[in-house]
Protein backbone atom coordinates (compact mmCIF):
# COMPACT_ATOMS: atom_id res chain seq x y z
CA UNK A 1 0.00 0.00 0.00
CA UNK A 2 1.41 3.37 -1.05
CA UNK A 3 0.82 6.49 0.99
CA UNK A 4 0.57 9.95 -0.51
CA UNK A 5 3.50 12.34 0.03
CA UNK A 6 1.23 14.63 2.08
CA UNK A 7 0.34 11.78 4.43
CA UNK A 8 3.99 10.78 4.78
CA UNK A 9 4.94 14.38 5.61
CA UNK A 10 2.12 14.63 8.17
CA UNK A 11 3.19 11.35 9.79
CA UNK A 12 6.83 12.45 9.90
CA UNK A 13 5.89 15.84 11.33
CA UNK A 14 3.65 14.23 13.95
CA UNK A 15 6.40 11.78 14.93
CA UNK A 16 8.94 14.60 15.22
CA UNK A 17 6.56 16.59 17.43
CA UNK A 18 6.02 13.52 19.63
CA UNK A 19 9.77 13.04 19.97
CA UNK A 20 10.22 16.69 20.98
CA UNK A 21 7.46 16.43 23.59
CA UNK A 22 8.95 13.20 24.92
CA UNK A 23 12.42 14.78 25.09
CA UNK A 24 11.05 17.84 26.89
CA UNK A 25 9.21 15.66 29.41
CA UNK A 26 12.39 13.72 30.18
CA UNK A 27 14.56 16.84 30.26
CA UNK A 28 12.12 19.36 31.69
CA UNK A 29 14.66 21.29 33.75
CA UNK A 30 17.11 21.49 30.86
CA UNK A 31 14.39 22.47 28.39
CA UNK A 32 13.10 25.18 30.73
CA UNK A 33 16.61 26.54 31.22
CA UNK A 34 17.24 26.63 27.48
CA UNK A 35 13.91 28.37 26.88
CA UNK A 36 14.68 30.99 29.53
CA UNK A 37 18.18 31.48 28.17
CA UNK A 38 16.83 32.00 24.64
CA UNK A 39 14.24 34.48 25.89
CA UNK A 40 16.94 36.45 27.72
CA UNK A 41 19.19 36.53 24.66
CA UNK A 42 16.25 37.68 22.55
CA UNK A 43 15.31 40.42 25.02
CA UNK A 44 18.91 41.60 25.21
CA UNK A 45 19.28 41.66 21.45
CA UNK A 46 16.05 43.61 21.10
CA UNK A 47 17.10 46.14 23.75
CA UNK A 48 20.49 46.70 22.12
CA UNK A 49 18.86 47.09 18.70
CA UNK A 50 16.40 49.68 20.01
CA UNK A 51 19.22 51.52 21.76
CA UNK A 52 21.30 51.53 18.55
CA UNK A 53 18.40 52.96 16.53
CA UNK A 54 17.79 55.62 19.20
CA UNK A 55 21.48 56.62 19.20
CA UNK A 56 21.55 56.82 15.37
CA UNK A 57 18.52 59.09 15.29
CA UNK A 58 19.80 61.42 18.00
CA UNK A 59 23.34 61.96 16.69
Amino acid sequence: MHHSPARQLRCKTTETARQLVRWAAHHRRTATGLLLRGACYGAGTGAVSILAVWVERHL
